[in-house]
């Protein structure tokens, strides 16, 4: 079992950068997939990015694609996101969770969440 907390999340103007941080603690943490996930207000929580435990390859869906970039840290137990040309409808809180890929290659989280952490982009 992975515990996460996640950090980082502010106010910010369009067109700025965020750098979120995720720590998790339990032993098996890099033997995990890692994924960053947000929920807007009164929408779904979606999938936004993810790390393979080995080999450190990146997914990321087509909203942010070119703008956030996901890395891990498996001595630090950590994983970040770094957000650059943040649009207001980034606004949401952000969730770190241990993923798995599904056959049609969407993602799911495993486990509990973390408390997130919001970030608000202002036009």
């Amino acid at each position: 079992q992975v515990q996460l907390v996640e950090s980082g999340g502010g106010l910010v103007q369009a067109g700025g950068s965020l750098r979120l941080s995720c720590a998790a603690s339990g032993r098996t943490f890099s033997s995990y997939s890692m994924g960053w996930f947000r929920q807007a207000p009164g929408k779904e929580r979606e999938w936004i990015a993810a790390i393979r435990w080995i080999g450190g390859i990146t997914y990321y869906a087509d909203s942010v694609k070119g703008r956030f970039t996901i890395s891990r840290d498996n001595a630090k137990n950590t994983v970040d996101l770094q957000m650059n040309s943040l649009k207001p409808e980034d606004t949401a809180v952000y969730y770190c969770a241990a993923v798995i890929r599904n056959r049609d290659n969407s993602w799911s989280a495993l486990g509990s969440w973390g408390q997130g952490t919001q970030v608000t982009v202002s036009s």
